[in-house]
């Protein structure tokens, strides 16, 4: 009726903002390395180092190229560590299970690491200095640095993506496949806790993944040509950073890793004819 009050002209929609605590999943993630990290949700936290800007740039670059299997760097939170996007997978800590130990893995690891050198060539023609090692020529991509399977993520016996570039520098795509073998073939004596098969063996598997990367006969030669020197490299950072008073450097000698990279050296130079057969 006309004048009777209209039962809904005084309805006022209250939208209430309802606070939902929601809980994050935090998780120290571990594996070798000497800094604490962390995940968080679906991203991880690491300490800001003097080359993580450096180390930022990489990984937007890959971005930019669309190379997926590196994790998106999304700045610092409110205690200064960089953010990076989590990759799902299983990471290749020691002792590896049997599905990183297989073939498939070490091709399909080879493929990646090729993927991602092949996705720096631009970026390394311009690279910067502040990397936390110089460069070493000739600068042909930024390698990783580090490329093993623990630091390579996986599913099942397929590696998808590749984390951890604080070793990043540019230089030679040898520096990273001749630690890559070492690794994956894997080039340590037989007796070594982490090492597996004959030296026929894991020469068979080093070829097997230098193939899948795509060398060519002289590349295959310079990349074995790298093993030895490219180990004792390592072996030099860990004698400067525990002489420097790292701790975990000295931590690390104590746990027998430079005793173990101190014979390995040998075992590779000892079999120096084993993996020029390689090369053939």
């Amino acid at each position: 009726m006309p004048g009777d009050p209209d039962p809904y002209s005084d309805e006022v929609e209250v939208e209430m903002e309802v606070e939902v605590e929601v809980e994050v999943e935090v998780e120290e993630l571990t594996g070798g390395g000497t800094a604490r990290v962390f995940r968080i949700g679906e991203t991880v936290r690491k300490p800001v180092m003097p080359w993580t800007p450096a180390v930022h740039r990489l990984l937007d670059h890959l971005e930019r190229q669309s190379f997926e299997g590196a994790p998106a760097a999304h700045g610092t939170d409110e205690r200064g560590r960089m953010i990076l996007t989590y990759l799902a997978g299983d990471v290749g800590n020691y002792p590896l299970p049997d599905a990183i130990r297989s073939s498939q893995a070490l091709v399909t690891s080879a493929r990646l690491l090729r993927r991602y050198h092949d996705a720096t060539t631009d970026l390394a023609q311009h690279p910067g200095g502040d990397w936390q090692f110089d460069a070493l020529a000739p600068v042909e991509v930024i390698c990783h640095g580090d490329f093993a399977p623990y630091n390579c993520v996986f599913t099942g016996e397929r590696a998808v993506g590749l984390i951890d570039f604080d070793a990043a520098r540019p230089g030679p795509r040898a520096w990273d496949l001749a630690y890559a073998l070492y690794r994956y073939a894997p080039l340590t004596h037989p007796d070594n806790h982490d090492g597996w098969g004959t030296t026929e063996q894991q020469a068979h598997r080093a070829r097997e993944f230098l193939d899948a990367y795509g060398c060519t006969r002289a590349e295959r030669q310079s990349v074995m040509d790298m093993a030895a020197p490219r180990l004792e490299s390592l072996a030099d950072f860990l004698r400067e950073g525990a002489a420097a008073g790292d701790e975990n450097f000295r931590r690390h000698i104590e746990e027998g890793h430079l005793a173990l990279y101190v014979r390995d050296i040998d075992y590779i130079r000892d079999h120096a004819e084993v993996w020029a057969r390689l090369a053939l």
